[in-house]
């Protein structure tokens, strides 16, 4: 998108919101960079250059509009709709990898080297990863300095600064501002009395459904992990540098994200997943004009835009539970759930007294004796297989993931079939193309649309969907009146 200069200049002139994080706008004459959507006159378009990131306008030598706030956009939706080697680098970067283990590990992650890695990114985002990561520090920084009362020093190494006078240089160079002036120029807000809890909004692009996406999430928690309260969804994180409990709200234009951490260097991290657990990052208008062409899908689409597929903060933790719902109710699976919680999770701290553990490492689970387990024999392998290769690293599940190769360990594993590996590849994985031909609720829903029943014939007319095939799969779902289908009261 941002190498079509024609549309782009479309997209800054008509201030098309859709478009936000999508590309940046750099205005030759100010030397300021712009998110499309920015409030203020156009510029004149030959004073108008383009980038693919905002760490790209900042190498080059611009600085942050302090209108419209482009470090505040939503992210580009390509790193989730990617398997490659850029899309799964983004991912890391923006949960943190390169603060805590360098450009080295980094690139040990995605299996290529440093070289390689640097090459890649610079070449598509006009950005090595020590600069996509600068900019993700900017951002934390301004987040901690606009919306807490902590010293400018805590929050230089909060934000993952090595040192108080590169966190001051990278605030003036990015926003124009030093840290105090900044602080200045926010808008008071009343602080929480709880140590280490911030309130802010996640930017998402409009339209968003909220009703499948805080309603699966409602209908599947697990008791002392998850809860549904006062009109929000929270949740306890296990991070890097400690834990945290995560309260997500819908709002008509954003989601109200209140997160309280043991450690304020997991702010970024907590971010990232709370962004990629209700799927903020996707591209709706583009997911649902595909769908649209599908006579039988259009007028789902049309009832109720916006769908999102729900998805998860921790990937093991996901399978996990995937295994435990095998063959059993959405109640069962819970009730299963929440045995492993209260025997073997990690108990935490909640502030207002909802939440108790955090859910099991496979570490955890890797020693549990299976005659413990309320299941049945074949199932119980599948458990201990799974966590026992989580546990050791033969099987990993992160946002580095390569799609194609996790699914083919996950079929290898005993129990393990396409149901399964397809619903951890959509909510787990994040593949916005992972299609459920053999769920129950998508042969029903066929049934009653009149789309072929036999989950060959179906796979054969979702092809059309593709690669949208998990969104057709919410939009599917919620011709059925589970509670997962709707926003809890």
């Amino acid at each position: 998108m941002h190498l079509d200069r024609e549309h782009c200049v479309r997209a800054v002139q008509s201030k098309d919101a859709r478009f936000d994080g999508w590309f940046f706008t750099a205005v030759l004459t100010t030397r300021i960079y712009c998110r499309p959507s920015c409030p203020v006159v156009p510029p004149k378009p030959g004073n108008m250059t383009f980038y693919p990131s905002a760490a790209a306008c900042q190498q080059a030598g611009f600085r942050a509009c302090k209108r419209c706030r482009p470090d505040t956009s939503p992210g580009s939706p390509e790193w989730n709709q990617r398997a490659d080697l850029v899309a799964r680098a983004m991912r890391l970067i923006a949960d943190g990898v390169v603060d805590r283990e360098g450009v080295p590990g980094l690139a040990a992650r995605l299996g290529y080297s440093p070289r390689q890695v640097e090459r890649q990114l610079l070449a598509e985002l006009g950005a090595g990863p020590l600069a996509l990561a600068r900019a993700q520090r900017a951002q934390t920084a301004r987040l901690l300095i606009e919306t807490t009362p902590l010293p400018m020093a805590e929050i230089a190494f909060a934000a993952g600064f090595s040192s108080i006078r590169a966190f001051n240089d990278t605030v003036r160079e990015v926003f124009a501002l030093s840290p105090s002036d900044l602080r200045a120029r926010a808008p008071k807000k009343s602080t929480s009395n709880t140590p280490g809890t911030l309130s802010l909004r996640l930017p998402f692009r409009a339209p968003l459904n909220p009703d499948n996406l805080f309603g699966h999430l409602a209908a599947t928690a697990v008791p002392g992990v998850e809860e549904w309260r006062d009109g929000a969804y929270r949740r306890t994180l296990r991070l890097p540098y400690g834990h945290g409990v995560a309260a997500l709200a819908p709002k008509p234009d954003h989601i109200a994200c209140r997160l309280t951490l043991s450690d304020l260097r997991d702010l970024p991290v907590a971010i990232s997943r709370c962004r990629r657990l209700l799927d903020l990052d996707a591209d709706p208008v583009a997911v649902d004009e595909q769908l649209r062409t599908d006579p039988f899908l259009a007028p789902l689409v049309d009832k109720a835009p916006g769908r999102r597929v729900p998805r998860t903060a921790d990937e093991a933790e996901f399978a996990v539970r995937a295994v435990l719902g095998q063959q059993v109710s959405t109640a069962a699976a819970r009730t299963h759930a929440a045995r492993l919680v209260r025997a073997h999770g990690t108990p935490v701290d909640d502030p207002e007294g909802g939440l108790t553990h955090l859910f099991p490492s496979p570490e955890a689970l890797a020693d549990v004796p299976p005659e413990s387990l309320a299941m049945p024999r074949t199932r119980r392998t599948t458990f201990t297989t799974l966590v026992g290769q989580l546990a050791d690293g033969t099987l990993h599940l992160g946002v580095e993931s390569d799609w194609a190769e996790t699914r083919a360990q996950l079929l290898a594993l005993p129990g393990f079939g396409p149901w399964t590996v397809d619903v951890i590849a959509m909510r787990a994985l994040g593949d916005p193309d992972a299609f459920l031909p053999t769920d129950l609720g998508i042969r029903r829903a066929a049934q009653e649309l009149g789309l072929p029943g036999t989950p060959a014939a179906l796979t054969a007319r979702a092809a059309a969907w593709r690669p949208w095939r998990a969104y057709a799969v919410q939009y599917l779902w919620a011709t059925d009146s589970h509670p997962i289908n709707f926003l809890p009261v």
